[in-house]
């Protein structure tokens, strides 16, 4: 992160909600910069080069998902969508253009705060998740450049698709990923309808490696919308 504190641009366009949201973060120690409009924030984005973002959907001069995808097109950065569009058809198509996570509004500063630091380790951690391909969560350790799946140091075999299914969810640690983009990291392009075999899969993972796969410490459902893996 960005020295001492980390930095996060919010681009908002409801003056009450930056003001909730500038003096709930700084109280926490975060630098906050805003935006009301998208164009504004995306040049806010490229300046500051911020640690995360937060973005609204709503905003007046363009949609808040052109938003994330014109900061996809330079920064992994984490992106996290404040909206009060809750179907998950709004979701999902923020998910897909690049967000990390998706919170509805109204909202409560500590559950933002929470999924804030998730997506601001999965950022700290991902450089040294390549560089020696080893993640660890909990009880559970993955070694994705040897293949090997570890619960409480016990080898667990998983089948090449289970292990794969797995790997993308390590890859995107903290990050909620939609159907779509699992299916098409895992079976590919033609297979982005096909969710019954993510089902099908994601229940043999849980039966694997959950103590109790109906009540999941590892592999989290977002409901209608995908999957995340707690980091």
């Amino acid at each position: 992160m960005s020295g001492l504190s980390p930095v996060v641009v919010v681009i908002e366009d409801d003056p009450p909600i930056r003001r909730f949201l500038r003096t709930g973060l700084r109280s926490h120690g975060f630098e906050v910069f805003e935006a009301g409009t998208g164009r504004q924030g995306l040049v806010e984005a490229e300046v500051r080069k911020p640690d995360l973002a937060i973005v609204d959907l709503g905003l007046p001069d363009m949609d808040g998902v052109d938003v994330v995808k014109g900061i996809r097109v330079w920064s992994d950065l984490p992106i996290i969508v404040l909206s009060a569009r809750s179907a998950e058809q709004h979701k999902i198509e923020a998910l897909d253009s690049g967000a990390d996570d998706y919170l509805t509004k109204p909202f409560g500063l500590g559950e933002l705060l929470a999924r804030m630091r998730v997506a601001l380790r999965h950022a700290a951690r991902a450089p040294d998740l390549r560089q020696n391909e080893v993640f660890s969560t909990g009880s559970l350790s993955v070694d994705l450049l040897n293949r090997w799946v570890r619960l409480d140091g016990a080898e667990i075999h998983l089948t090449p698709i289970q292990f794969r299914l797995l790997s993308v969810l390590v890859k995107n640690a903290g990050k909620v990923l939609t159907h779509r983009q699992i299916l098409k990291e895992v079976w590919g392009p033609s297979y982005t309808d096909n969710a019954h075999y993510l089902r099908i899969y994601m229940s043999q993972l849980r039966q694997k490696l959950e103590a109790d796969p109906t009540r999941p410490q590892f592999l989290l459902t977002e409901t209608g919308v995908g999957y995340r893996l707690r980091v």
